[in-house]
């Protein structure tokens, strides 16, 4: 970041921004030193508050405390802010938050809005009763809010939509970040993804789970819980995904028949193949390779 102490801009998308389905509204920084008064000023109506009334924003914001702790509170209740943490405002949440008088802070906020964004925050991404997320500094985050700050500068045609994208990269990262944290590093992490290239490379016969945790020496209920928590799917259901997935590859590329698929893929019978290829995948293995034709 720049050696300037506060930075910030505020932005008017246009029609077009607004129809893209996620617009950027505000980016900025600020370095709070101990003592200082907080929020700095300059903000404008609807953005700035105080400690005593509160704020009540209309968009999305990201707030990344990169040093010094703080303090936000929501009706949900009241939140200990450390370096490292993301805090997740949504609209019409009521809260206010500040930096220790001891300590001040480094902030980073990035404001936004549109559809979108509604398919991202709900409550199985990020919840108003689970509005801070801890990450540690993450040199990655600040390189794309740097990012954010050069095309917001510049404001080329078309930076909207750069940053729309640089917004949803940030997300993402915040969320892969968090998901990850409690694997990284552990011996669970290395016996799980040695279980996911197993998987991977036995396509074509039916695996047993049990057997494949006892292998990793983690006990069964153990393993498929923390497999799914890594991985989103169960072992089973990890495994007849990507089976799935080569079949509708080979149906696509090959002129094998859907009953040579089927074994190829091992699967004990064409007709339940194409039951579970039907149910899973969309479209019956005959429909798929029509289309492709």
């Amino acid at each position: 970041m720049p050696a300037k102490k506060i930075f910030f801009k505020y932005l008017t998308p246009s029609a077009d921004d607004i129809s893209w389905g996620l617009y950027l509204n505000v980016v900025g920084y600020a370095q709070i030193e101990p003592n200082d008064s907080y929020p700095p000023t300059g903000h404008p109506v609807g953005y700035n508050f105080n400690w005593n009334n509160g704020r009540i924003l209309h968009e999305f914001q990201i707030i990344y405390i990169t040093d010094g702790s703080g303090i936000l509170e929501t009706r949900n209740g009241k939140y200990p802010i450390q370096p490292g943490s993301v805090l997740f405002l949504f609209p019409g949440m009521w809260h206010r938050y500040k930096p220790n008088k001891k300590t001040g802070w480094k902030e980073h906020f990035i404001g936004f809005l549109g559809d979108f964004t509604k398919n991202i925050f709900q409550e199985t991404f990020i919840s108003p009763h689970k509005p801070i997320i801890y990450i540690g500094f993450q040199d990655l985050i600040m390189k794309q809010i740097s990012e954010l700050i050069e095309q917001i500068k510049e404001e080329k045609p078309g930076y909207q939509q750069v940053c729309s994208g640089l917004i949803l990269y940030i997300i993402s990262n915040i969320l892969s970040i968090n998901k990850n944290k409690e694997f990284s590093g552990r011996d669970i992490e290395r016996k799980i993804r040695k279980a996911c290239l197993a998987l991977r490379e036995n396509l074509n016969v039916n695996i047993n789970v049990e057997q494949l945790a006892k292998d990793s020496n983690i006990g069964y209920s153990h393993f498929r819980r923390v497999f799914k928590k890594y991985t989103g799917l169960s072992p089973a259901q990890y495994h007849l995904k990507l089976r799935l997935q080569k079949a509708r590859d080979l149906l696509i590329s090959t002129n094998m028949s859907i009953k040579q698929i089927a074994y190829e893929m091992g699967f004990q019978s064409n007709f339940y193949f194409t039951r579970i290829f039907t149910q899973k995948m969309g479209d019956s293995p005959t429909r798929l390779r029509k289309k492709h034709q």
